[in-house]
């Protein structure tokens, strides 16, 4: 009975084996594809990763370089030259019109913001940040209402510079000889919890100017 059972353990192993060895062969392409298809996928992801690296440096060489010009007429205008997609374009554009109101060119600032503010396909970020700036340097130059209007989307719960919106929407208040709505507003940025020390001291300064009281720290 034990060489009948060996010689049964034997073929059976032997079956085993020519089965495994048919399976390798009908489906051993399979393992074979997926192998290439990882290690090429990894491949391919160092490379996009490598050529995105290489496009941020790029980006930031030429940012700077411009950025080293020795006036802002000069730096708007190398500005202008460098290529950028997406949130790059929004930074480059912010850049841009700094330099072109340093060079006291409000228009050509201005049109270099509305392009990112209107620009849905940019963050929300940075569409407020050119919306903001563009507000600030249209000035006195909007009617209180429409400076209120605008900056009541800039002033959501949420919104990354709502503080600085509320800030001059009291502003705007002011201009329009809407005091008491003013020093509401003002009163409410102090008892924010996000407020900063710059922001809390103009406020503080803003309602005194108005003849308002400051509650003690």
């Amino acid at each position: 009975m034990s060489n009948t059972d060996s010689f049964i353990e034997e073929v059976t192993d032997e079956l085993r084996r020519d089965q495994l060895s048919r399976m390798i062969r009908k489906y051993g392409w399979i393992a074979i594809l997926l192998v290439v298809l990882l290690v090429g996928g990894a491949a391919i992801n160092e490379i996009r990763k490598a050529r995105a690296a290489s496009a941020a440096q790029a980006f930031g060489d030429a940012i700077l370089s411009s950025l080293l010009k020795n006036d802002p007429q000069a730096r708007a205008a190398a500005l202008r030259s460098v290529e950028a997609q997406g949130d790059q374009a929004a930074i480059l554009a912010v850049l841009q019109a700094n330099e072109e109101l340093n060079a006291k060119d409000a228009k050509a600032a201005a049109a270099s913001l509305s392009q990112i503010a209107v620009d849905a396909t940019q963050p929300t970020i940075y569409r407020h940040l050119a919306e903001f700036k563009l507000i600030l340097i249209q000035g006195d130059a909007l009617p209180p209402a429409e400076r209120l209007t605008r900056l009541e989307s800039l002033a959501a719960p949420g919104a990354p510079f709502r503080l600085l919106a509320e800030e001059q929407m009291a502003l705007a208040e002011i201009n329009a000889g809407k005091n008491q709505a003013a020093m509401t507003r003002l009163q409410a940025i102090l008892a924010d919890g996000e407020v900063t020390a710059d922001l809390r001291r103009r406020v503080s300064q803003l309602i005194v100017a108005l003849g308002g009281e400051l509650e003690p720290a």
